[in-house]
């Protein structure tokens, strides 16, 4: 399994941002680093220590995206509940920096499902964005008690329409923060800014990384089981990969839940309406352990 960094100096590159950010950090948190089957893997817990007596939110970022750059989620969160963020091995970050070619689903399953183990203490409410979503899916762990999939893959195969390859092309090639930027404001809904921090830090990941690709719909009789607990799918009514038209009908079916479509965003949710993830995920905790507070 080849590293996802062009070198060593690109991975350090990229450690470096992560570790300012989180340096610079003004709010309560702990990292430590955990091993896995997957390899080490960096956890970030904000706010009050988890506890077996109460649920822990759990925060899986999507594609190219760690607990640094979502700082301000974490922090959210972790005002209202114990709140732990985990890096994804094989994508940008302080987490082991290696993924398989192959049956990558099943194998980030499995990762989640080890790191709840060793992290939560109790029951563990299980946020996914993106590619988050669908490894949220992926995992059986009996400790999940609820799910919040935001924008996810997993259930459909994402749309890529030409504008974003237009875009994304230019971004690859030569990577600057305007032309990260630039991608990113597909993803938005219309009118909606890019934050400056996130463009740098996507011009930083096309210089340094090898990004991997959406992964396909997981299996219909995976999904199925994956009703056993509460589960919410949202998306952005302006999401240019996973619109409603596309989610909706899935959603329903597989895993036997209406949708929440979030008329102001497209699909970087963590970044447009966190007020309304927070929102979510009081919504699901109350239904899954009787705790929204």
């Amino acid at each position: 399994m080849p590293s996802i960094y062009r070198g060593s100096k690109c991975r350090q590159q990229v450690r470096d941002w992560c570790l300012e950010r989180l340096g610079e950090w003004g709010m309560p948190h702990r990292r430590r680093e955990i091993d896995t089957a997957a390899g080490v893997t960096s956890v970030l817990t904000v706010g009050a220590a988890p506890v077996a007596e109460s649920p822990t939110v759990v925060l899986v970022p999507g594609t190219n995206t760690n607990g640094a750059v979502y700082r301000h989620v974490a922090q959210a969160l972790a005002v209202r509940w114990p709140t732990v963020v985990l890096d994804v091995p094989g994508q940008p970050g302080l987490s082991a920096d290696i993924r398989p070619r192959r049956r990558r689903s099943a194998w980030y399953g499995r990762w989640l499902a080890e790191a709840l183990e060793e992290v939560v203490p109790g029951p563990a409410l299980v946020v996914g964005h993106s590619l988050g979503g669908a490894i949220v899916l992926a995992c059986p762990s009996p400790r999940i008690a609820g799910r919040v999939l935001l924008s996810s893959a997993g259930l459909v195969r994402l749309l890529v329409p030409p504008a974003v390859v237009a875009a994304t092309v230019p971004w690859l090639a030569r990577p600057t923060a305007p032309r990260a930027a630039r991608v990113l404001g597909h993803m938005v809904a219309p009118g909606g800014g890019v934050p400056d921090e996130l463009a740098e830090w996507m011009a930083l990941v096309a210089r340094c990384c090898r990004s991997s690709l959406a992964p396909p719909p997981l299996p219909s009789a995976l999904l199925a089981e994956r009703r056993s607990v509460p589960c919410l799918v949202a998306t952005g009514r302006h999401d240019v990969f996973l619109p409603p038209r596309r989610v909706r009908p899935v959603a329903q079916r597989h895993l036997d839940t209406s949708l929440h479509v979030l008329d102001g965003s497209g699909h970087l949710l963590l970044d447009e309406a966190p007020d309304d993830v927070i929102r979510l995920v009081a919504q699901i905790l109350a239904a899954s352990c009787g705790d929204g507070a």
